[in-house]
């Protein structure tokens, strides 16, 4: 029970990885609000771990805003936010993607941070602590062609991670990011182009340990980055890759 007593927001928290962050807030004692652009999947994860959901456009002042009031309302204070919601454009050369998917990727992946950020650290540094996850990808360490833009949203997320652990140490609250290869998540088929088994194993041939992440992987690293046993830790980017980055 590592987070008992605690309270935490998880954006995209209807499938893939953070629907395992959620579900491992809960068994170790977290009141969890899961936050994600298709609220009936956010009620259903919801239901399934005693939380409460939150239909949430994180690329949306006003829906970021209602989303913290949601939280406040329910819980009181915020304790953890997880910045996971995040979207990629189909593989493409960099010249080919259309600017309205370059805009829906910074708009997902970069500014909800900032929107997120507005609206729940006042809140944290007005307790004086808090624990923020940036969920970034071995994408914005280790880049691959054609998903050149989504890259750079991963890497300005760990940049982002490491420049609001500095600002705000001093307030009590620590920033972390972690890297996580690709796993079985909606994204996959997007990051892959095909999903074919030949597609897959070429993939897979790239992560020393031979497997995609979970969202249990993603789970465990997240709760141990939020807990209080990572109180010494802030501004770090921890890759959940299977050696992939290596």
């Amino acid at each position: 029970m590592r987070l008992q007593g605690k309270t935490a927001i998880v954006t995209g928290g209807a499938s893939g990885f953070g629907a395992g962050i959620a579900r491992k807030f809960a068994a170790e004692g977290a009141r969890v609000l899961i936050a994600d652009l298709d609220g009936q999947a956010a009620a259903q994860v919801a239901a399934g771990i005693g939380g409460i959901a939150c239909q949430t456009d994180v690329a949306r002042p006003d829906s970021v805003a209602a989303m913290t009031q949601t939280a406040i309302q329910a819980f009181d204070r915020i304790d953890i936010l997880v910045n996971n919601a995040g979207i990629t454009h189909q593989p493409a050369p960099l010249e080919e993607v259309s600017e309205d998917d370059f805009d829906r990727v910074f708009a997902v992946n970069c500014k909800s941070v900032y929107l997120t950020a507005r609206a729940v650290v006042p809140l944290m540094k007005s307790a004086g602590s808090g624990s923020i996850v940036n969920i970034a990808s071995t994408a914005g360490l280790s880049p691959r062609p054609r998903l050149n833009w989504y890259n750079a949203s991963k890497g300005w997320m760990i940049t982002a991670t490491r420049t609001m652990a500095v600002e705000l140490a001093p307030a009590g609250i620590r920033v972390n990011a972690l890297c996580p290869v690709a796993g079985e998540t909606p994204l996959l088929a997007s990051f892959m182009g095909d999903d074919t088994p030949e597609m897959r194993a070429k993939f897979l041939s790239t992560i020393p340990i031979g497997r995609f992440s979970t969202p249990d992987d993603l789970g465990n690293a997240a709760c141990f980055l939020a807990s209080d046993e990572a109180s010494m830790i802030t501004g770090a980017t921890l890759t959940v890759d299977g050696g992939r980055c290596i």
